[in-house]
């Protein structure tokens, strides 16, 4: 049983480059709201393409972007674009020294630019969902993304919206929360909305869970999975309990202190 399937019941059960100027953000609604957002078009597909070809273009121009996920809202740019992670990193006001996640559109994409040390079948029960797998990168990934470390985390989100964007773009994005470093996570794009002014694009895909809720704004679960046989939670994030479940009970993997 995938990951995201089990979240719905813990769920249920726990209720662009930098500007030398300020300029105001483009805003672009997706249509159907978080529900439509995240499953992909129901009705309005021509206003979904849109949206998706607006967000690429302005990707491909170096810039950064406001972006939902299946747990918070976060900002995006090309992870192979040098220029892009620098204008990323000046958005969030992050010591360059923290690491970028990488958000890619299939499973097949994770080959490519990690080193994988687990099954197949593993990374197919954790992904697409809220979890962050952190792994040795590949030759193939951009080596000014996190120059500092070996290890990079990649993301499949469980949101059709930024799936599709990855696989547009043909290129992992560059994925980190929208907000500034420090600040709380964002679960609309009104809660980021100080960082408009540095931003080329928001994606507005509505609410993203309960507004009111703590646990909703923990971000994914993040796994060290680089040592073969083990795994360390980085964070644990809002997917602990049923990653851990599929780690040590289905695959009998080892926790490392």
């Amino acid at each position: 049983m995938r990951l995201a399937g089990r979240l719905q019941g813990v769920a249920s059960a726990m209720a662009c480059q930098p500007p030398v100027r300020e300029m105001v953000s483009t805003v672009m609604k997706m249509p159907g709201g978080s529900s439509g957002c995240r499953n992909g078009p129901d009705k309005d597909v021509k206003g979904w393409k849109e949206i998706l070809n607006t967000s690429v273009g302005v990707l491909q121009q170096g810039g950064v972007i406001g972006v939902p996920t299946d747990t918070i809202y976060g900002i995006a740019c090309l992870a192979q674009n040098s220029q892009s992670i620098k204008n990323i990193y000046n958005v969030k006001g992050r010591n360059g020294t923290k690491p970028l996640a990488i958000c890619v559109g299939a499973i097949e994409d994770i080959y490519k630019y990690c080193q994988v040390n687990v099954p197949d079948h593993l990374l197919r029960d954790l992904l697409p969902g809220p979890v962050t797998l952190v792994m040795e990168r590949s030759d193939e990934l951009n080596k000014e993304l996190n120059p500092f470390t070996s290890l990079v985390g990649v993301r499949i989100p469980d949101h059709a919206f930024i799936r599709q964007l990855a696989q547009i773009c043909s290129e992992p994005l560059a994925l980190t929360s929208a907000n500034l470093s420090t600040q709380p996570s964002t679960l609309s794009v009104e809660e980021f909305k100080d960082l408009w002014p540095m931003l080329s694009l928001v994606v507005d895909g509505g609410p993203i869970g309960d507004l009111s809720s703590p646990e909703c704004r923990l971000g994914s679960t993040v796994v060290d999975l680089s040592i073969p046989g083990k795994f360390t939670i980085i964070r644990p994030g809002c997917a602990l309990i049923p990653t851990l479940e599929i780690l040590k009970n289905k695959y009998g993997l080892s926790s490392v202190s």
